[in-house]
């Protein structure tokens, strides 16, 4: 008997046939997400999108690497441009957003105003090669998470990070060095020669 609470994955054949900028092999996006514009969206090779995943493009796009996965509930605002790099990984109910409101007042909110009464902050989010982001963190626009960057659960990223770097906290903060994965590159090479 099915499972009627299992809605299930659409796989590269189904997705490819839906209108994407792009869908590579071995992609599965479980039925249950929320995609728009799917012109804008690319999706790499063996990539997986868990559940209640919503992830609305601009046009500026949005750019999913190969070996990716994406946790549940996770929310992908790229007005402005998102970029997954390759091997990254997003647990689950991450938010990256590429418009945030201003919170400090002076100037109108939300989606439903006219923009010039509004004084919204814009800009892309990049997620470097090999990034973790922990569950429940969120990014801000025009953050870039450099390769191997490791974000713990619930941080709040608001700038740029470096190389091999944990961090966590609200703000997050440099916490320690990360190992680097794969430093000869043999690994990597290895995976991405089978795209």
């Amino acid at each position: 008997m099915q499972n009627p609470f299992d809605p299930g994955y659409y796989d590269s054949s189904a997705l490819s046939q839906m209108g994407f900028k792009a869908v590579g092999k071995n992609v599965m996006v479980a039925k249950n997400c929320t995609l728009i514009n799917l012109h804008n969206i690319s999706l790499g090779s063996h990539v997986r999108i868990d559940g209640g995943t919503t992830i609305v493009a601009g046009d500026a796009g949005v750019t999913i690497g190969h070996y990716i996965h994406i946790g549940g509930g996770s929310f992908l605002l790229g007005k402005h441009g998102i970029t997954l790099g390759n091997f990254a990984n997003i647990s689950q109910a991450v938010r990256l957003y590429t418009t945030n409101d201003d919170y400090v007042g002076g100037a109108f909110t939300n989606p439903m105003v006219p923009e010039r009464y509004t004084n919204v902050a814009t800009g892309p989010v990049t997620v470097g090669k090999h990034t973790i982001i922990g569950s429940g963190s969120v990014v801000l626009p025009g953050v870039q998470l450099a390769t191997g960057s490791s974000v713990g659960a619930l941080s709040l990223i608001k700038n740029t990070t470096a190389e091999w770097t944990v961090y966590a906290g609200n703000p997050a903060r440099a916490i320690k060095a990360r190992k680097v994965v794969d430093s000869d590159g043999t690994v990597e090479a290895r995976l991405l020669s089978d795209i």
